[in-house]
């Protein structure tokens, strides 16, 4: 897979470009234009997996509204191009990976089961909790997942310590944390930000910038809304990333794990995206109009784009691309009926995995 300059969106980062990327031209020498270059297996895997994360959102949008799943619920719509084009870059079962909440789309884009994500939501026995944690809490060792939190920023000291593990051991894996714009106000952030360059750990600071928070727009809540300069005042390197291009993703994400695989300690990766959704299943999303809502729809949906792609390139036909679409629902209706199917838990394993 090849890099090759893109023009869509900007790109800032101070690391030298790796032997496999063409910089761009620009004024700014800190500033890449760059995406990766996909061949027709790398666009036809993104479309999958973004399009079943997609689905699944959709889906659990529907069981919430039915009553089948309780509490909070979060969903990643619109944002799927930042998950699926970093963990292309990770190495499975090795990387691990941290999150927030609204984590649905990472455990997916890890490769867990959607049966098992959709049962926890429903607090079902067969849920990767056993039916305890729901839609925010969430983990598989074999996939090298780590949550799902629910605490806004709890999740970043978490990811740098699987980081310091990984120094310690000696292994080159690498850890990813994300967190959104809103969390990047939090103290403990900096503390972590200070500790990672400190100690040179290979952490990479995703900040899924989706302008809201839980509903206030950045430029009203953050002083600087450059949040790739949020490590600067540790040393660390930072760039903006068109989050709705997975291409930029990608290609992105191979200059970080570079950095952090080679020692260099930690990187931050700001991906401006954009979720169509509130910030969750009760949120009326009233601070923005709908017209803003379709207008990042109609011109940047990372699914439509990686569509046209492969359609304008003759890799698939609206024939094949419906196929896909067929299948993906058919794996999202499996899911959901066996979440609304199983079992809850029994009563007694409210005394399990309690740590005294």
């Amino acid at each position: 897979m090849a890099v090759r300059p893109a023009t869509e969106k900007r790109s800032r980062a101070s690391a030298a470009p790796s032997r496999t990327q063409k910089s761009g031209k620009s004024a700014n020498p800190a500033v890449n234009y760059q995406v990766a270059e996909f061949d027709k297996d790398d666009e036809l895997k993104a479309y999958h997996d973004m399009l079943l994360i997609r689905r699944f959102e959709e889906k659990a949008g529907q069981l919430y509204g039915m009553g089948l799943i309780g509490g909070f619920c979060h969903l990643y719509i619109g944002q799927e191009a930042v998950v699926v084009g970093i963990q292309k870059a990770l190495r499975d079962g090795e990387d691990q990976v941290t999150t927030s909440y609204r984590d649905h789309g990472h455990m997916l884009a890890c490769g867990m089961d959607p049966k098992g994500v959709m049962a926890e939501l429903t607090g079902r026995q067969g849920g990767y909790s056993r039916g305890k944690g729901g839609s925010m809490h969430m983990f598989s060792r074999e996939k090298q997942f780590f949550g799902g939190h629910g605490i806004v920023g709890a999740q970043v000291p978490i990811g740098a310590g699987l980081a310091f593990a990984d120094k310690y051991r000696g292994t080159d894996n690498v850890s990813v944390v994300y967190f959104g714009d809103g969390a990047a106000n939090q103290g403990q952030v900096y503390e972590t930000f200070n500790m990672a360059e400190l100690w040179k750990l290979p952490v990479i600071f995703v900040i899924e910038n989706n302008r809201y928070a839980m509903g206030t727009s950045v430029s009203r809540s953050s002083a600087q809304t450059d949040f790739a300069k949020r490590g600067e005042s540790f040393n660390i390197r930072g760039e903006q990333v068109d989050g709705m291009d997975v291409r930029a993703v990608k290609a992105a994400a191979d200059r970080a794990v570079e950095w952090a695989r080679s020692g260099n300690g930690p990187y931050i990766l700001e991906m401006q995206t954009y979720r169509y959704r509130g910030h969750s299943m009760s949120d009326p999303a009233k601070y923005r109009s709908k017209d803003e809502v379709q207008k990042m729809r109609d011109e940047r949906d990372p699914i439509e784009q990686v569509r046209k792609r492969l359609v304008e390139k003759g890799w698939a036909s609206e024939d094949d691309l419906k196929e896909i679409d067929k299948q993906v629902r058919a794996v999202v209706t499996e899911a959901a009926d066996f979440a609304s199917a199983d079992a809850e838990p029994d009563p007694s394993e409210l005394w399990t995995d309690i740590l005294r």
